[in-house]
């Protein structure tokens, strides 16, 4: 079983927490969660790829272990969980490496991408979303409160950040619930539970609206750029449609589209598999 270190970098005065293992010299995959959940989506993955690679897997801030601080004193926006990762990577001296993105560290990673895609390797996307034809009707409430950001939407999708939702989101689409460890859920909503964290993820969600503004940009950087990329795709997650995986052929008629028969946590119930794709893919 591979060593994982448990780390904490200052990151311009912010204190960022990340998992690492792997040897240093090996190539590196950096490891982006999404909501509401933590590095400690990855603690199945890690060590069947960590013989192989250098894995660095930071909690974004507002997430996990990393720092949370107030909303008045940290803007929640995509772009600012952006520059704080980017900068990261600069502190760790990861100068090249491919990406594995989920959820909200997709358009993490996928803006770190087009503003490095000389650091870039490749991508693995796992239900992590850049065009339109992925976002399912799950996000109707959501894209309401895109258009009309007013109080009563805010409330409205307050519902995303309630324990029996986190559940949901964990065991839909999962043919058998029972190989959904409650560990994952039981600990994003102990996070969830924080003072403060409710309207920092609410924040998040209205900031959402910016990411799919930058899909096209997204998409131009994968038709110029060219990155190697496999999607493994949770087939039944109730938020990210597989087309959204199929669309990827669209700049990148070479991607690799894979689909397991799961849902939205993928890494749940598909580890060894997701893992034996990625080995394949990134040593081929």
């Amino acid at each position: 079983m591979p060593d994982i270190a448990y780390r904490t970098a200052d990151v311009d005065g912010l204190e960022v927490f990340y998992r690492e293992a792997g040897a240093p010299d090996a190539p590196t995959l950096l490891l982006l969660h999404g909501f509401p959940s933590s590095s400690h989506m990855f603690r199945d993955l890690i060590p069947l790829l960590a013989d192989r690679f250098h894995i660095v897997a930071p909690d974004l801030p507002g997430f996990g272990r990393s720092a949370m601080p107030a909303r008045e004193d940290f803007a929640y926006t995509f772009e600012h969980l952006t520059d704080v990762i980017d900068r990261l990577t600069e502190v760790l001296g990861l100068d090249r490496f491919a990406m594995y993105v989920f959820d909200y560290g997709a358009p993490v990673g996928f803006r770190i991408a087009t503003r490095h895609p000389e650091r870039i390797s490749a991508i693995v996307t796992q239900n992590g979303n850049a065009y339109e034809d992925g976002l399912s009707d799950a996000w109707s409430p959501v894209q309401a409160y895109w258009k009309e950001p007013s109080a009563a939407n805010r409330e409205a999708i307050r519902t995303m950040v309630r324990p029996e939702t986190t559940v949901w989101q964990y065991e839909h689409g999962v043919p058998d619930g029972t190989r959904v460890s409650p560990d994952g859920y039981g600990l994003d909503n102990h996070y969830l539970a924080r003072d403060g964290a409710e309207e920092i993820q609410l924040d998040l969600m209205l900031d959402y609206a910016t990411n799919v503004a930058l899909y096209p940009a997204f998409q131009d950087y994968f038709r110029s750029s060219r990155p190697r990329l496999l999607a493994v795709w949770g087939r039944n997650d109730p938020f990210f449609l597989p087309a959204g995986a199929e669309a990827f052929r669209r700049d990148l008629p070479d991607a690799d589209i894979r689909f397991v028969d799961t849902g939205h946590f993928a890494l749940e119930t598909h580890a060894e598999e997701i893992a034996t794709a990625i080995r394949d893919f990134l040593t081929s």
